[in-house]
């Protein structure tokens, strides 16, 4: 196999330069760095008789459906016989037999993890760390990449690289747009980024390509992100697609039926309560909104206990059902997680009242929740109703702390949010079904390339 046949232009000048220690790929999708890794990885196992390699992610739980699986995709790139190699799962590990060279995978959830991996026969002369923008979310950032540097470097008298993987946040002063940017001064590091556009369109496939031109077509802005992977900076306004192109198609009420209606609660003691509804229109793929109950105790002067909650949420539900439903209906509830006693209430008025409601938790993931609604919006998926009134106005100014975005830490203001945060919730309870009405490249969270 002609690695000329198997990695991008771009890749082919450092594939077997050994004069860099660090090697920053970033891309974005379809960018193919991952697959340039699988190979670059493999090709360590089969090609240097001393040398074995470490892959990992920051957390254990994401390595084999991800690294793992795009390693073995790499024997396979290079034409070599799987029977070749001893592979395990438990643990992780792909053994060259002739060589006795290993891949070990793990996960660095603690500074500490890796250190008990080293291969004292066969020292450390490849580490690839995939994912790279978790070490920075969920660790220690640079301080942990030179923890792990120092770890695996030990021991090797030359030729030891350390190979980068990450698609660029949107926030160009995010930390690790600043480590990026300052490891580019060492004169050991080389940075190479890669989008669709660098890969033959054979490889790609027109399905993909149309993909990217889709999101072109409706959003540039999101298209530079994620397809050619710029850090495009962050927009104040959260929700700065939402137009009133996404108030059409408003559902009528006892015309349009749904077999699935979804609330999305959110809950303040004097703070607004708000719960939004929307009906799962699978025929034509939208998440239809039909309606909110909004309460605010300090804009109203009236504060209401929990169970008079409860009580307006079984009345809310039943005139959702009556307008709506049909006699098999199944509503469900995602209600803010910090309402527990709240949702012992609602539990218990429905069951008095006899209003068949599935109760859940909602993922209170806020990042990822606004990026799935993001999307939702953005391709058209997602409709609202002009009866969701407090819903409209706070889509046009939920917005981030400017201060939070030149932190590289972008974080929503905590004012006017609470029929978005509903809506939030409401999207990822019903993200799994949902999300199947994406283009496919949009349903992975993972921002794979």
């Amino acid at each position: 196999m002609r690695l000329s046949e198997i990695i991008i232009p771009k890749y082919r000048e450092i594939f077997n330069n050994r004069t860099y220690k660090h090697i920053i790929l970033t891309s974005g999708r379809a960018g193919t760095k991952s697959s340039f890794a699988g190979i670059r990885g493999i090709y360590q196992l089969i090609s240097d008789a001393s040398g074995s390699v470490v892959v990992l992610r920051k957390h254990h739980n994401k390595l084999r459906k991800t690294v793992y699986k795009e390693m073995l995709r790499g024997i396979n790139r290079l034409g070599v016989p799987k029977n070749r190699f001893e592979i395990t799962k438990s643990p992780m590990e792909i053994t060259y037999k002739k060589y006795g060279t290993t891949m070990y995978f793990a996960g660095s959830d603690g500074i500490d993890d890796t250190k008990g991996i080293i291969d004292e026969d066969k020292p450390i002369k490849l580490v690839i760390l995939d994912e790279l923008t978790e070490f920075f979310d969920d660790g220690e950032g640079e301080d942990e990449l030179l923890n792990i540097a120092a770890t695996f470097a030990r021991g090797n008298s030359g030729g030891f690289q350390m190979v980068y993987l990450f698609n660029p946040p949107k926030n160009p002063n995010s930390g690790i747009v600043k480590w990026m940017h300052k490891m580019e001064q060492r004169p050991d590091c080389i940075h190479v980024h890669t989008d669709y556009r660098d890969v033959p369109a054979a490889w790609l496939g027109p399905d993909l390509i149309q993909e990217a031109e889709a999101l072109l077509a409706v959003d540039e802005r999101q298209y530079r992100w994620v397809w050619l992977g710029e850090s495009i900076g962050i927009d104040e306004v959260i929700y700065y697609m939402f137009s009133q192109r996404h108030m059409g198609d408003v559902p009528v009420p006892h015309e349009d039926r749904f077999s699935m209606i979804a609330i999305g609660g959110d809950y303040g003691q004097q703070n607004a309560t708000a719960f939004q509804a929307a009906g799962l229109d699978f025929a034509h793929g939208k998440l239809r909104g039909l309606g909110e109950y909004y309460h605010s105790g300090r804009e109203s002067g009236t504060q209401k206990a929990p169970s008079e909650y409860a009580q307006d949420f079984v009345a809310f539900v039943k005139e959702l059902g009556e307008q709506y439903g049909t006699e098999g209906t199944r509503f469900y509830l995602y209600l803010d997680p910090s309402a527990k006693g709240l949702q012992e209430e609602i539990k218990r008025a429905c069951r008095n009242a006899a209003v068949p409601v599935a109760v859940r938790e909602a993922d209170n993931d806020v990042k990822l929740g606004i990026s799935r609604t993001q999307k939702a919006l953005t391709f058209d998926i997602l409709r609202i109703s002009p009866k969701q009134e407090n819903l409209v106005r706070e889509m046009g100014v939920y917005a981030y702390d400017p201060e939070s975005i030149e932190k590289g830490k972008e974080e929503p203001v905590k004012i006017d949010d609470h029929c978005v945060d509903g809506l939030r919730y409401l999207v990822m309870g019903v993200w799994t079904k949902i999300k199947h009405w994406l283009p496919v490249g949009e349903r992975d969270d993972e921002g794979k390339d």
